[in-house]
């Protein structure tokens, strides 16, 4: 399915989720449609990162990029008719592959593309996919149940 969105940058990334400030870890929307999303970061080397521990940035983490990734996709579906997205919690992660130790140390951005993979009312799953200078640095899939209303 082709793009129908251009691209976002990071303050209209943070209006779709209730992830804000630096614990808002997508800088661009690189472009989506209603079942994907392609998404670029920045800032994984920053020293003050919101999930740097020892003074690294375990690539576990990158899971939460994943997710947020999911949450920024369905911030931007339900903003094309003029609704907001549920908030939701993760509850599963699946088929997680870590390809390095710590992403703090790579240079350049980091991108992600998160396709939906199934959907009700109640949850999502969606497969996410981060990459490094064109290499995977982590797969896996996601699962998140909406928070009761």
């Amino acid at each position: 399915m082709p793009p129908i969105a251009a691209a976002l940058q990071r303050d209209q990334i943070a209006a779709l989720i209730p992830h804000q400030g630096a614990m808002c870890l997508w800088d661009e929307v690189l472009d989506w449609n209603a079942s994907r999303i392609r998404l670029r970061a920045h800032r994984h080397r920053d020293l003050d990162h919101p999930l740097r521990s020892r003074d690294r940035l375990h690539a576990v983490h990158l899971c939460e990029y994943g997710a947020q990734a999911m949450a920024v996709h369905g911030g931007l579906r339900a903003r094309a008719p003029g609704g907001v997205a549920r908030s939701g919690v993760l509850v599963a992660l699946r088929g997680v592959q870590l390809h390095v130790a710590r992403i703090d140390d790579l240079a350049g951005a980091l991108e992600c593309s998160a396709e939906a993979l199934v959907e009700s009312d109640s949850s999502w799953q969606y497969a996410f996919r981060i990459t490094h200078a064109g290499t995977a640095v982590a797969e896996g899939r996601a699962a998140v149940m909406a928070r009761p209303e």
